[in-house]
């Protein structure tokens, strides 16, 4: 060991559950709180860490490196940094790749988020699958642990959390070719910018709406079809977006939902949701569809669920989709009106394209409408 060299600060995991793991401090010090969860795809990093579902959430890594291609201006879901703070086992100050703009490090810095690394990850991971979800807080201050656990108490628990407000656009806007074929409204709970890009390949041109926008101003706008977005928090603690979705399902227009906006349409339709006990997170979880009876391999990122019980008894609902792990609800759709949605992210980006298919079959209902 050279005699230069000089050991990076130590930082710290602790949980809910009053379990500490160790690590080091990398970049920024700070400290960060939120509820832990952990994703297992072995790349597309940048992206997940930038998408507004995660708002509120301290990511783990499972893949062990990290930092290995920096990062890339137009590999972004969104304006910025959207997890609470990263913990991961190994990271890479530098990086390979010769297209990327800046490393993950600066990247980190820029957005003023906290990274720690050399966190046994997979002991970690493990912990979560065992005892579920719950809030942590990372730190490079760990000079008073009793002041951190006293911290983490006052972190309120995702179950019964608005998020969804804090990263809605503040101002409507458009996104792609006005001249386009198709016009499509779209609720914006968190929106990842390749849903967008999805429905501009398809000849749309599209306009998205902050999440308070009431549906029939969206309306006025005279869109061929309306879309509600992906998004953080709890579903269930939504009663007045859940109003709009109803209005936008009762419009007679097709309408299609993704992740949050899935389970927005389940519970504006007399359905419940509950929270996971560590929720899908990923890039490779198989899906069945239930009318083609097709296997998808899926990207995946939502702490709650659609109750299968609730979509069984439904007589006005019918599920499309379930997932093939758990068996959970996957995919639903009204039987007498162009209106469905997936749990899941077909635009996969990071991720398989095995479901683009899902924006074909939305845009073609538009154009029958």
């Amino acid at each position: 060991m050279s005699k230069n060299f000089e050991p990076r600060p130590r930082a710290v995991v602790i949980l809910q559950d009053g379990t500490l793991f160790w690590g080091r401090a990398t970049g920024l010090d700070g400290t960060a709180t939120g509820e832990i969860c952990f994703n297992t795809g072995m790349t597309g990093y940048q992206e997940i860490f930038t998408d507004p579902s995660y708002f509120g959430q301290i990511m783990v890594t499972a893949t062990a490196h990290i930092g290995n291609y920096g990062v890339k201006d137009d590999e972004v879901e969104s304006d910025g940094i959207k997890i609470a703070g990263l913990i991961c086992k190994n990271f890479s100050q530098k990086h390979s790749r010769a297209s990327a703009n800046s490393s993950l490090a600066s990247y980190f810095q820029q957005h003023n988020k906290v990274l720690i690394s050399d966190v046994d990850t997979r002991a970690l991971v493990r912990h979560i699958r065992t005892r579920g979800a719950m809030n942590a807080i990372i730190s490079t201050e760990v000079e008073n642990i009793a002041a951190l656990r006293k911290k983490l108490d006052q972190v309120p628990s995702m179950e019964g959390l608005e998020l969804a407000s804090q990263v809605t656009t503040a101002e409507s806007f458009t996104f792609g070719a006005s001249r386009a074929k198709h016009r499509l409204a779209v609720l914006d709970l968190g929106v990842k910018r390749n849903i967008l890009r999805h429905f501009a390949r398809r000849d749309c041109f599209l306009k998205v709406f902050p999440m308070d926008t009431p549906a029939q101003e969206m309306l006025d706008w005279e869109p061929d079809g309306l879309f509600i977005s992906n998004g953080p928090g709890d579903p269930a603690a939504m009663t007045q977006t859940l109003q709009v979705v109803n209005d936008m399902v009762a419009s007679g227009k097709p309408v299609f939902g993704i992740c949050l906006g899935h389970q927005l349409i389940a519970l504006a339709r007399g359905l419940s949701t509950f929270k996971m006990h560590q929720g899908h997170r990923g890039i490779n979880h198989p899906v069945l569809n239930l009318q083609t009876g097709r296997g998808e391999i899926t990207t995946q990122n939502h702490g709650f669920a659609v109750s299968a019980e609730a979509l069984e008894s439904s007589e006005e609902l019918e599920w499309t989709h379930k997932h093939l792990n758990d068996q959970g609800v996957q995919g639903l759709r009204l039987k007498d009106t162009p209106v469905s949605s997936v749990q899941y992210h077909p635009e996969a980006f990071p991720g398989p394209h095995d479901s683009h298919y899902l924006f074909d079959e939305f845009v073609a209902q538009m154009a029958k409408a």
